[in-house]
């Protein structure tokens, strides 16, 4: 990459250089290609689109990306000097058909609702935003006769799973109640994956479905609220890390780089109609031993660990309380490899929030 100093954030050019520089990835098979990228102003579709201008820049592909956004003046702000070195924004609403002119070999399908108070206050559109966006992206896709698409999913489509069958493979299936509001997520993800599924059976779209851990990292937008921006703020401010649940519930994390590795690795080298997890098992941990970690590598914080649970813990949108190892075996035998432990992960996004944090004025530890 020539040196170049593509964003302000340390942590996150490091990241972006580091995606760029994977020699995992078939990166001749995006050579004079076209690549679209839905969600991308969100935390895994801006890193990807960002990943893709670098990579295009190192390695001299001739690679366009598109990065599909419905506020041009938010992605404007957003992507900076990668708009000067080739990113394409494409205003579009995907609850419409998405019409595009020229070709298209490549879509990663990421836009959704991700806030879980959205989903108990808006489930309607939550469902509605997964199901008629991901059909009209598959529709593109049909029309285009792309090489490849990936469906971004969650590791909340497996549901709830049998505590003693924890460690969850791609054909492992838990409970989902329909009825629940808080189902309008993980069931809609579901009922896309096999609106997928029949795109490939029907029509041979090429599309793989990734189920994403819970993924986080530098370059998080200050607006995130999820568990891991909460306890790494507290850490950075001081303040105590308060659990509003008794924090029993145990699942997998993924570094953003190592899940945008994944992402591209199923991309370019996936079985059209299957689906893969892009999990790092080794971060395996409860919400309270996560807490408990953070408190231990940063003791001059003073952060404590307070437990608030009120009697309706639902009006937060928390995923059902249960044990879930996602099991990435199927996605390593294509050759990826997370990198990035949990401590690590922490290490960096509290950097990267540390940097953010300043620039707002506000006062952090350190």
């Amino acid at each position: 990459m020539s040196g170049k100093a593509w964003c302000e954030d340390e942590i996150l050019q490091q990241d972006l250089e580091r995606i760029a520089a994977s020699d995992r990835i078939d990166w001749e098979k995006l050579r004079g290609k076209c690549v679209l990228v839905t969600g991308a102003t969100g935390l895994i579709g801006s890193i990807l689109a960002r990943a893709l201008v670098c990579a295009d820049a190192r390695r001299g592909l001739n690679l366009r990306v598109l990065a599909a956004v419905r506020n041009r003046a938010k992605a404007q702000q957003m992507f900076g000097t990668f708009l000067d070195a080739g990113l394409e924004l494409l205003v579009c609403d995907i609850l419409a058909p998405v019409e595009l002119p020229d070709a298209v070999d490549y879509i990663v399908h990421g836009a959704s609702v991700t806030t879980s108070k959205d989903f108990v206050e808006h489930p309607v559109e939550t469902i509605l935003t997964t199901l008629r966006g991901t059909e009209n992206l598959l529709a593109l896709a049909r029309e285009k006769q792309v090489r490849g698409m990936v469906y971004l999913s969650s590791m909340e489509a497996y549901g709830v799973v049998d505590a003693e069958h924890y460690n969850v493979h791609e054909t492992d299936y838990g409970y989902i109640d329909p009825l629940q509001v808080r189902s309008s997520y993980s069931e809609s993800k579901r009922m896309a994956e096999g609106l997928c599924g029949a795109y490939a059976h029907e029509y041979g779209v090429p599309v793989k479905t990734v189920r994403l851990a819970q993924t986080f990292g530098a370059g998080i937008p200050r607006s995130e609220n999820r568990v891991f921006a909460q306890f790494a703020r507290s850490i950075l401010t001081g303040q105590d890390i308060v659990l509003h649940t008794d924090g029993s519930k145990a699942h997998c994390y993924c570094y953003t780089s190592d899940a945008v590795l994944g992402i591209l690795k199923v991309l370019l080298e996936g079985t059209p109609g299957e689906a893969y997890n892009v999990s790092n098992e080794a971060t395996f941990s409860t919400i309270r031993e996560m807490a408990e970690m953070l408190i231990a590598e940063y003791p001059e914080s003073g952060t404590k660990l307070v437990f608030d649970i009120p009697e309706d813990a639902s009006r937060f949108g928390y995923a059902p309380t249960s044990r879930m190892l996602v099991n990435a075996e199927k996605l390593r035998a294509l050759g990826w490899e997370p990198e990035a432990d949990l401590r690590e992960m922490f290490r960096r996004l509290i950097a990267s929030m540390r940097r953010q944090m300043e620039e707002q004025g506000q006062k952090v530890l350190g």
